[in-house]
């Protein structure tokens, strides 16, 4: 069993591959970051723009009107400043995510001793930009359509297993995908993700793993995986020594 559980983890790591910021026209930047208390706290959001903008990228705020030619949200990326907790020193860093929450790119750490939270999270972010400087953005040109994008979650814990409406036999195993039209939401936790529904209800965690395109996963009592295939979510364990593949309708 636990060979078989290993060589399902190498399997889901083969779907992962590399995208470039180069795919995407702009950025969207959201009107605060999860450490800070208000939006634009300390002019972090302007700041963010400003040094994207100076990077070569067209950036527009969360609450901004976008250019319909910019309306496919997958064309854009999404960025997040994180920050790291530390000892008398401030540490942030930046993702690129796209549309599926599948991190494009993530910046070095950028540092500062200052007490001063206006000055040390300012001298922080910019540090953290130079890594953004050094990607030499400029758009490819590509459209969504182009772009063979690999969502990203992890692991789960579900209430309730979806209704299973086909199988079939696969190299020895049961696939069945879940028709279900409910739709599940992600919200972020300090392990991955929590996905609830529409009561809201916690359906599904999920727990982050070194590949992001795979997560360790529980539903109920069954222990599992969450994997992307296809720009789709796939919540896969076994179930007497066969695989189960069930579809999971995520939103990020």
């Amino acid at each position: 069993m636990k060979t078989r559980f290993l060589f399902l983890m190498l399997f889901i790591a083969s779907y992962c591959f590399s995208q470039s910021v180069n795919d995407y026209k702009a950025v969207i930047i959201p009107v605060k970051y999860d450490f800070l208390k208000t939006e634009n706290q300390y002019r972090l959001q302007t700041l963010t723009k400003f040094n994207l903008e100076k990077a070569g990228f067209t950036a527009f705020y969360s609450n901004e009107s976008i250019p319909k030619e910019l309306s496919d949200r997958c064309n854009m990326l999404y960025v997040d400043v994180q920050k790291e907790n530390a000892f008398l020193i401030t540490k942030l860093f930046i993702t690129l995510k796209d549309c599926y929450g599948t991190i494009v790119f993530q910046s070095g750490f950028g540092k500062s001793r200052e007490k001063d939270f206006q000055v040390s999270y300012i001298e922080a972010l910019n540090e953290a930009f130079q890594s953004v400087y050094a990607l030499n953005y400029k758009y490819s040109g590509k459209t969504s359509t182009d772009i063979k994008s690999v969502p990203v979650l992890q692991s789960i814990t579900v209430a309730a297993v979806p209704s299973v409406t086909t199988k079939k036999e696969v190299s020895e195993s049961k696939i069945s995908e879940n028709k279900s039209d409910d739709l599940l939401y992600a919200q972020p936790t300090a392990y991955g993700y929590q996905l609830i529904d529409s009561e809201p209800k916690v359906v599904m965690k999920v727990y982050k793993t070194s590949n992001p395109a795979s997560f360790m996963a529980t539903k109920g009592s069954v222990q599992g995986v969450l994997v992307a295939k296809d720009n789709q979510w796939f919540f896969e364990y076994y179930q007497n020594d066969q695989l189960i593949s069930e579809k999971v309708e995520v939103k990020f």
